[in-house]
């Protein structure tokens, strides 16, 4: 589910570290887009080759997101995730919410020397910052809903004759990477 972002140090033009980017929230929107074109409950397993990953991990995520009421699930044969509420009234904030998404920006500052004047300005510039960019990305995760995505979705796939992923046959994310490379 993560994926790696590579920081070129600008001395040397080689990566100074690697810093995780957590996919959960366009994850559990491509399942919930999947959801909203079948009548039928995906299974963990169909999810998992879908998104590549573990069932249990699937489950785990599912979890938050019946928590919140957006899925449901039953158990036996033919069961499995279905969804469980209005598409427009689901906002993407929401979803990230639900799936435990972590905070929007996991930039911070130091507090190793908070006697140096240094420290308190840089510290005071970032906090400032971070709070504007988090306000505005929230207000706008705020502010498009699932059906909106459903719209665009139906929208592209008329203009351009794109479907979407048969259940059964839906590629996993590996594959689609190895097929945009």
């Amino acid at each position: 589910m993560l994926h790696d972002l590579q920081i070129k140090d600008p001395v040397r033009s080689q990566p100074a570290c690697a810093m995780r980017s957590d996919s959960r929230l366009s994850r559990m929107l491509h399942v919930l887009l999947h959801m909203a074109q079948r009548d039928e409950p995906f299974t963990s397993e169909q999810i998992s080759k879908m998104l590549d990953t573990n069932p249990v991990v699937v489950r785990r995520t599912m979890s938050g997101l019946k928590k919140a009421g957006f899925v449901s699930s039953e158990k036996g044969h033919g069961g499995g995730w279905k969804l469980s509420c209005c598409l427009t009234s689901v906002t993407l904030l929401d979803i990230h919410n639900a799936v435990g998404g972590p905070r929007i920006f996991a930039i911070g500052n130091t507090t190793d020397n908070p006697q140096c004047a240094v420290e308190s300005i840089v510290n005071a510039a970032l906090d400032e910052a971070l709070a504007q960019a988090e306000a505005l990305l929230v207000k706008k995760l705020r502010s498009v809903s699932l059906g909106d995505l459903a719209k665009d979705f139906d929208a592209l796939c008329h203009a351009g004759g794109l479907t979407s992923h048969q259940a059964g046959e839906l590629p996993s994310v590996r594959k689609i990477r190895a097929d945009k490379k």
